[in-house]
């Protein structure tokens, strides 16, 4: 590492670890949402339980409890931790936190390897000061962005250090802590595979296949009907205060379709997003931290479900993006953020909220735009070449095998044009414009007008 490098690393370490230190002076200073109340709740039932058992237990004044089993975990050791009187409100907001500052220390690795180091400097920082994360992280307090960092932890040691067991840890653990990511588990198991075939497949399998077995085994035997019901078909609430649901609802679609998206049609969506990773990865599997940023942008673009933590699913990830992304989204999103939990309501936007909230999504759609378009500008015009080449080649061994030359242009039966192959039957050769030589063509081996 060389000084200005190391110098750089310091430099967004030290901001990572101040903003982490507001953050948790701002999770000890306020009483946050309904949701730390529910979370000291959750916890409670299960010490009364037990992490395995409350997907089946009756939890009255509670909502569902909708997190996997790994965070079930997590709140037993709070819950222990709060009864030797470590203070619960910025006790279970340190976990968001602390993930955002390993974001922060993830986005900057991934960038370096792929930009400048300015750039990578520039996009860190602009992570780590994010007002989304701020907001979400040091208020809220939710497990959104725990599950963020472990995703962007699994694209990194799969592709960048070359960690396919670790990586295949992280992805089971970013999915144990809640389900958003398994929108860009597919697209590992693909890069896996194009990066180092049947082995960093495997390697990446057993990783994931035994860590999975290890935590969610236990609830998919004991209690598989609660855990499918809590977790696995979770819908969110039934709040429409972002998103499509919301555009619907504005523009007047019957209520039965709205609720037709928001039930049977979302999971044709999170089919969609998958799709869309596995190919990006599959085309530049070097690239896979960049198709993970993608999914969890499209995530959040085409979520059916509303609420205020939702919206640091693609904060970071925006920033390995690009620069010019996350600032954007992390501004006119951020000011939606600050302005709600201001106000401590935040399952009750205001008109205008909801306004710049439209305005924050229409942002993201251009981010998630500005994203996907080159690399489809790109993979059409691979597919365009590769047809021409194929056409090409294709007339060339039919003109051989008629006893023509190998010589033919691009577009040999264009009506009128002075090159159009010999008819069957005839060995008269093709005319070679006056100017062509045996290099101008790469199907011509020999000279096209036979000298």
């Amino acid at each position: 590492m060389s000084g200005s490098e190391r110098r750089a690393w310091l430099l967004v370490a030290g901001v990572a670890t101040a903003a982490f230190l507001a953050k948790m002076a701002l999770a000890a200073q306020t009483r946050g949402p309904a949701d730390v109340r529910f979370f000291w709740g959750f916890a409670r039932a299960i010490a009364r339980t037990d992490p395995v058992r409350v997907y089946a237990e009756p939890l009255p004044w509670l909502p569902v409890y909708n997190h996997p089993p790994l965070a079930s975990w997590m709140l037993l050791v709070m819950e222990k931790l709060a009864q030797l009187h470590v203070p619960w409100r910025p006790l279970i907001r340190f976990p968001a936190c602390l993930a955002d500052l390993v974001t922060v220390l993830l986005v900057y690795a991934i960038v370096r390897r792929r930009a400048s180091l300015r750039t990578a400097v520039l996009c860190a920082l602009g992570a780590a000061l994010c007002p989304v994360l701020i907001a979400t992280s040091g208020y809220h307090g939710n497990t959104d962005s725990v599950a963020v960092m472990f995703a962007f932890a699994a694209a990194w040691l799969l592709v960048d250090r070359k960690m396919p067991l670790a990586a295949g840890l992280a992805a089971t653990l970013c999915i144990s802590v809640k389900l958003i990511p398994v929108v860009a588990v597919p697209l590992l198991f693909a890069a896996a595979w194009r990066i180092g075939g049947r082995r960093t497949l495997a390697r990446f399998t057993v990783g994931s296949g035994a860590l999975f077995a290890l935590i969610w085994g236990p609830p998919l035997l004991l209690v598989p009907g609660g855990l499918k019901a809590n977790v696995l078909e979770y819908a969110g609430g039934n709040f429409s205060f972002w998103g499509i649901v919301r555009f619907a609802r504005w523009g007047g679609v019957p209520e039965p379709y709205v609720q037709l998206l928001r039930g049977e049609g979302h999971w044709l969506i999170v089919a969609a997003i998958m799709a869309v990773g596995v190919w990006l990865a599959w085309r530049r599997p070097a690239d896979t931290p960049y198709a993970v940023a993608v999914t969890l942008a499209l995530l959040l673009l085409l979520s059916t479900a509303s609420g205020v933590q939702y919206l640091a699913w693609p904060a970071a990830g925006l920033f390995v993006i690009g620069l010019w992304q996350g600032l954007a989204y992390g501004i006119v999103v951020g000011a939606v953020t600050a302005s709600v939990y201001s106000g401590q309501r935040p399952v009750h936007w205001t008109t205008t909220e909801m306004a710049f909230g439209a305005l924050g999504w229409a942002v993201l759609a251009a981010c998630v735009a500005s994203a996907l378009l080159p690399v489809a500008v790109r993979a059409a015009a691979a597919a365009g070449l590769r047809d021409v080449f194929c056409d090409a080649l294709r007339d060339a061994v039919r003109a051989r095998r008629r006893g023509g030359t190998a010589w033919a242009p691009y577009e040999p039966h264009l009506p009128g044009s002075p090159y159009e192959p010999h008819t069957p039957g005839s060995h008269a050769r093709v005319p070679a414009p006056p100017h062509a030589r045996a290099h101008d063509h790469p199907l011509t081996r020999t000279s096209p007008t036979g000298e």
